[in-house]
């Protein structure tokens, strides 16, 4: 099934394992985390093609084990098939309809729901704070329980069918280590902006004072500018908590 899955989303199953272990070791790490990448390094409405890092990281890491090198050569090659197939026979109008354009609204889904959501604003790497709850009923049903995506994080073998009743046993003891428990997103002037932000240019510096994003804002020649862009920076700088 997760094979089947994953070919459908355009991925491979032997990626999406290996580096969804490595978000769970290293969540809100700039350098190790997978899908910080995925969370920040854009507009959210580009979230779903920056999956595809993911499978750079796998082969960055060399992150396979036993025969999962063989398995992600095999998918690529249906991938690649079905493709080829298509360009061949003419039917990559059934495949754009039917195929990507599906995958594409699930790609954004997964990419606002578990990735963005739950992570923002993507600073804390302690395990009671890294990720979030925004409890709702309709939303448990609607996203998998993906909205208590602190309970997955903390103990990730529980079925996502019982996160809800996992965070109502331990909702105490969240409350007493600070765990969010919202979605965060308007209850500040500083949420609204941020998420604003991501919305429409996503990028955010994680260097206090140096950094890829301020180098290029060197090279802007009006003063006024550079100023109101580098204020923006510091605004959507990630650091430590």
């Amino acid at each position: 099934m997760g094979h089947g899955s994953a070919i459908l989303l355009g991925f491979s199953f032997p990626v999406f394992t290996r580096v969804h272990l490595q978000h769970h070791i290293h969540v809100n790490d700039p350098k190790n985390d997978p899908d910080h990448i995925v969370s920040t390094y854009g507009p959210i409405w580009l979230i779903a093609p920056r999956f595809f890092y993911h499978e750079i990281f796998f082969f960055q890491r060399k992150l396979w084990r036993k025969n999962e090198l063989l398995q992600w050569g095999i998918e690529r090659s249906i991938f690649i098939t079905l493709i080829l197939a298509g360009i061949k026979f003419d039917f990559m109008n059934l495949i754009y309809n039917l195929w990507f354009g599906p995958a594409l609204m699930v790609g954004v889904t997964l990419g606002i729901f578990f990735d963005y959501l739950p992570h923002r604003p993507f600073r804390s790497r302690n395990k009671w704070i890294n990720s979030r709850v925004y409890p709702s009923k309709f939303m448990n049903i609607l996203i998998m329980g993906q909205n208590y995506h602190l309970i997955h994080h903390l103990w990730p073998s529980i079925p996502w069918f019982e996160y809800k009743i996992a965070y109502e046993k331990t909702k105490p003891l969240l409350d007493a280590k600070g765990s969010p428990q919202r979605v965060g997103i308007f209850e500040t002037k500083e949420d609204t902006l941020n998420f604003l932000y991501d919305l429409t240019i996503g990028l955010r510096s994680h260097s206090k004072k140096r950094g890829n994003l301020r180098k290029l804002i060197n090279y802007i020649p009006i003063s006024k500018l550079k100023k109101y862009i580098l204020k923006l920076i510091n605004a959507t700088y990630i650091g430590k908590q």
